[in-house]
């Protein structure tokens, strides 16, 4: 029997022992790169949503100014 939930249980976070696997084929079985790639994607995922915010929040400024607040 499996301990890990059901599909339908899986919240975003859940990550299952396939999708693991599927990481580490990705990287040849090779543990130190996959953490390596995983970081990669996560450093990069972290400078997009950084300049989002940046972008966002000056797009909220400008348009505060443009209506005279």
């Amino acid at each position: 029997m499996s301990s890990e939930p059901a599909p339908a249980e899986l919240t975003p976070f859940d990550v299952s022992d396939a999708e693991i696997d599927e990481a580490l084929a990705a990287c040849d079985g090779d543990a130190r790169a996959t953490i390596r790639a995983l970081l990669v994607g996560q450093a990069y995922l972290e400078r997009e949503m950084s300049q989002i915010k940046a972008d966002a929040s000056f797009g909220f400024r400008r348009r505060r100014h443009a209506l005279g607040d």
